[in-house]
């Protein structure tokens, strides 16, 4: 699995013009899910996301997880991550996890994220065309992949 984990002052998912998710304060993780993924994956990222310190504490410096702040995570599936741009400038999915895979998958890593933090996350709709907002705080984006466990 690969995520992409931006943290937020605020973010929200819209899908036909209704809001579906929402977060104060906390991540943004769009996640990607390819072929060779398992359980496990999602099990490594969840513990390592949800205890990232990416927050300030009092003296400014990046300390806090997103559990001690008792900030949201907003999850939101996203196979594009795993493009492949080799060929041509028409981006390749192929290694991408087919949706039969993919959809237990990240049904999986979300409660598995839940369950690190110690409650709800809030999702987008798998496969759904979405519309996502963010406030991105800092900024601070990072790339994780499971495969190389950074």
């Amino acid at each position: 699995m690969r995520v992409v984990v931006q943290r937020a002052a605020s973010a929200s998912v819209t899908i036909d013009g209704r809001v579906h998710g929402a977060i104060g304060p906390g991540l943004l993780v769009f996640v990607g899910i390819e072929s060779a993924d398992t359980s496990a994956d999602g099990a490594w990222l969840a513990q390592k996301l949800t205890r990232l310190r990416l927050f300030p504490d009092s003296a400014g410096q990046m300390n806090l997880s997103v559990a001690e702040i008792g900030g949201g995570i907003l999850l939101i599936s996203q196979f594009t991550l795993h493009a492949s741009t080799q060929k041509g400038n028409r981006p390749s999915f192929n290694q991408a996890a087919r949706p039969e895979l993919a959809r237990p998958l990240y049904e999986e890593f979300a409660a598995q994220l839940a369950a690190a933090l110690g409650r709800p996350v809030a999702t987008g709709v798998f496969g759904a065309s979405m519309q996502v907002a963010l406030v991105n705080d800092g900024p601070v984006t990072l790339c994780l992949d499971s495969r190389r466990r950074e």
